[in-house]
């Protein structure tokens, strides 16, 4: 890392000597040349593609900044080099979400940083080539700036102190800042009052984090103060851009532009980037994430029931409730999983206001692709299918087909199964098969008095609970949805459920169940 360091300072030293810009667009290179390529460093794994080939597509990156730097022949073309880099940049932490999806927050937040750095190479390349993006030049180049300081650098720190300490307060402080980049951008191309906004939202987020980073352990004391004398030097830096906002959108301050450019982006290069950039370079904490490990159905979209064969029925979803080590609930309701068709089943579904207009789309599709193809209304309906042994085409072990249908439609097709994990603890595996895919709900159980409850959301780091979509080049795409089952059995003995669902933890849809016996 030392050797990689000062080739990127001599590089940057060298660009400095010789530049024909004034020394303050120098701000925008020491980010290109030097913060970019050592932040890269600290987060590439030896593993991929473009970790292994890095010099082969980010030597001419580099070479093409220095030539922006010391001559005004072909601006566009090396401009467009860069934005090719960056766009790599972004591919790059693409493929870590893909493999990982909405799971561990602080991983998340260094993959939306590699992928903000494509829209500050896309601003640069702006800048150069002359677009005209309805701003003045040095409006569209400090946009550049933004996203290689604010969109790329913080939460590309943000993810590393996550790595290092993560309190429940982290996940609200650091979706703050994630989404803060976005709405500067959006406030200065629409609205004073939306920019304003995200000058708050960085205010908060940037609260809470120096909070953390300061009641964080580190590897040693100089690591602990340079990483927290960089988040706590962009204080000042915001203080500073809330009176720019305040003056230019409201006329309440007298603070410049050309003031901002050089006191707020001489702190942020050099105490909140370069402190940040020494700092956790002396130590780069190790990612807690782990992929799970849990069987996954091989039956992918295009599945019907005809597919299926009608000659292999079964009486329940579970051979035997007691296999998931549960304490006893109500009777009724481990008969009513053991022995399903004994059960008549009635629905009422009912879309929360807000999903509205997503569930009418939804609905096009569901009813082409026959899955979770639920009705619109909310009133009762029956629910009518069968069981089915399916074994050998899925894959897992002692799968059962519930096939659920509304009058002739077919509602769901769902795949029960169970697994075992390493801690010893078993889990429900449901699989619904999508077009050229799978989602997968992995279900704790939980006796909640004498009901029974089914939930995706994980009590503790033993568990394999959640919402998994698989492709064939992803495995384990944690989705941002969790679902909760509330089975009980009511005193005239016929049973009720709460289907609860819910996306980045808001309520979306709920499915009232009233279960009889036939």
């Amino acid at each position: 890392m030392r050797k990689f360091a000062c080739i990127h300072l001599l590089l940057f030293l060298i660009i400095a000597l010789f530049s024909k810009d004034p020394w303050p667009y120098l701000l925008l290179t020491a980010a290109q040349i030097l913060y970019v390529p050592i932040a890269l460093k600290m987060v590439m794994d030896t593993t991929e593609w473009l970790s292994r080939n890095y010099y082969f597509y980010a030597t001419p990156a580099y070479l093409a900044i220095a030539m922006l730097q010391i001559t005004d022949l072909f601006p566009a073309f090396y401009a467009f080099i860069y934005l090719a880099f960056t766009v790599c940049i972004a591919l790059l932490g693409l493929a870590r979400f893909i493999k990982r999806g909405f799971t561990n927050i602080e991983e998340f937040a260094i993959d939306l940083a590699m992928m903000y750095i494509a829209l500050g190479g896309a601003w640069y390349f702006a800048y150069v080539a002359n677009i005209d993006t309805g701003f003045t030049p040095l409006l569209t180049w400090l946009t550049a700036i933004h996203f290689h300081y604010s969109a790329f650098l913080l939460p590309l720190f943000i993810g590393f102190l996550g790595r290092l300490s993560k309190p429940r307060s982290y996940h609200f402080y650091s979706s703050l800042l994630l989404i803060a980049p976005m709405v500067v951008a959006i406030g200065i191309t629409f609205s004073r009052w939306i920019e304003l906004f995200s000058v708050l939202l960085y205010i908060i987020g940037l609260a809470g984090i120096i909070v953390t980073a300061w009641r964080s352990t580190f590897a040693n004391r100089l690591q602990k103060w340079l990483v927290c004398l960089s988040f706590t030097s962009l204080a000042v830096t915001i203080a500073f851009s809330l009176f720019y906002v305040l003056g230019n959108g409201f006329g309440l301050t007298s603070i410049t532009i050309d003031f901002m450019l050089r006191f707020h982006g001489l702190l942020n290069c050099v105490l909140f980037a370069l402190f940040g950039i020494v700092g956790w370079s002396l130590f780069v904490p190790a990612s807690h994430y782990r992929p799970p490990v849990f069987p996954i159905s091989q039956i992918r979209g295009k599945l019907t029931v005809s597919g299926i064969g009608q000659s292999n029925s079964h009486r329940g979803l579970v051979d035997d409730m007691d296999i998931y080590m549960i304490e006893q609930v109500a009777p009724a309701v481990s008969d009513f999983y053991e022995n399903t068709m004994d059960y008549r089943l009635h629905a009422s579904v009912r879309w929360h206001r807000w999903f509205l207009p997503f569930a009418f789309v939804y609905a096009l599709i569901s009813r082409k692709t026959e899955q979770i193809n639920l009705p619109l209304h909310s009133r009762e309906v029956e629910m009518t299918g069968d069981v089915l042994l399916l074994d050998r085409q899925d894959g897992r072990e002692h799968t059962r087909a519930w096939i659920r249908k509304i009058g002739e439609r077919l509602t769901f097709l769902a795949l029960y199964s169970h697994h075992q994990n390493a801690f010893g603890r078993t889990f429900m595996n449901i699989a619904l098969p999508l077009p050229f895919s799978t989602m997968t709900g992995v279900l704790e159980l939980n006796k909640v008095g004498e009901d029974l409850q089914l939930t995706s959301r994980k009590s503790d780091p033993t568990s394999d609970a959640g919402t998994y979509l698989s492709f064939r080049w992803s495995t384990y795409f944690k989705l941002p949805i969790e679902e909760n089952f509330l089975v009980r059995e009511e005193t005239d003995g016929r049973l009720s459920a709460i289907h609860t669902m819910r996306i980045f933890t808001i309520p979306f849809l709920t499915i009232n169940y009233t279960i009889r016996k036939k």
